[in-house]
């Protein structure tokens, strides 16, 4: 592989970076880096697992170096992990896997040593970066370390994805009579949680089309939009255009998945939301034309 991508929360303003890229490159000399962002929240696992998950598939055939590792120093494990379609090298606190399974899912890792006398504070230098320009050098990912269970890889809680069923008291007292089933439901809402938020403000949940869609939202329609006790209301559309400026629209993104922005304008800041708010979504009345 004569590739890395390489994914960290370094941030820009100081060396470290670049002290990766020459490790990299004093191991692998040919290597080619592809930096995928060095501007993931400080410590913020999710966001870098959402990137990186994000991005891996577009990527050629690569060793993807991703470092957002609170832990260091810890006893957490540092990983290499082989999946059908690349290799992955991070610390094991969930930030892997989920690219992992996007590759292809996760077919055998192995814990890395810790040579003596490295700083524990620096693993992403000094243990990650070896270690992923050993394998874009051709060497066996196998060879580093000892291997661990697969199964056994730390991995985040999944996003909230669900539908909510709101109903009647006295209507579900009579469903569960048996008088009429169907009048228990008065509300269908797909409930998800604010996976990132972009640089342009716009907002991505875990919710995909699918869900939307089984609570009776259609493209076209107006949607209602709740935060808490705030709520709004948005179209349902393609692009961002398919509103006017500065009105919110929901929208499937490019990764698949729902999304919330304003025309011109941030969805983040219209909604007060940020990664881990819960958003509640359910359908209204065809938009106007």
């Amino acid at each position: 592989m004569g590739c890395v991508s390489f994914l960290t929360d370094y941030g820009l303003g100081d060396g470290f970076v670049a002290a990766c890229h020459g490790v990299l490159l004093r191991h692998a000399p040919d290597v080619r880096i592809i930096d995928i962002s060095h501007l993931v929240p400080a410590g913020d696992v999710r966001r870098g697992s959402v990137v990186l998950a994000q991005t891996v598939g577009h990527l050629p055939p690569a060793v993807h170096l991703a470092v957002v590792d609170p832990g260091v120093g810890t006893s957490r494990r540092a990983l290499v992990v082989s999946a059908p379609r690349g290799v992955l090298v991070g610390p094991d606190n969930g930030l892997l896997p989920p690219a992992a399974d996007v590759l292809g899912g996760v077919r055998a890792a192995v814990a890395l040593a810790v040579p003596d006398g490295v700083p524990a504070t620096f693993h992403g230098r000094d243990v990650f970066a070896p270690a992923a320009a050993a394998v874009a050098a051709g060497r066996d990912p196998a060879a580093l370390g000892e291997q661990v269970d697969p199964g056994g890889l730390v991995r985040l809680p999944p996003p909230v994805a669900r539908l909510v069923v709101d109903a009647d008291p006295a209507a579900a007292a009579a469903a569960e009579a048996g008088v009429n089933a169907a009048a228990a439901a008065v509300a269908v809402e797909a409930e998800a949680e604010v996976v990132t938020v972009d640089t342009y403000g716009n907002v991505q949940v875990a919710a995909d089309a699918a869900l939307l869609a089984s609570a009776g939202m259609r493209p076209g329609h107006l949607l209602r939009v709740a935060v808490g006790a705030s709520v709004t209301t948005a179209v349902f559309g393609v692009t961002f255009a398919s509103v006017a400026p500065d009105e919110l629209v929901v929208y499937v993104d490019s990764a698949g998945l729902v999304a919330l922005a304003v025309n011109r304008g941030s969805a983040a800041r219209r909604l007060a939301v940020t990664a881990g708010d819960l958003l509640r979504l359910s359908a209204g009345r065809p938009a106007p034309s």
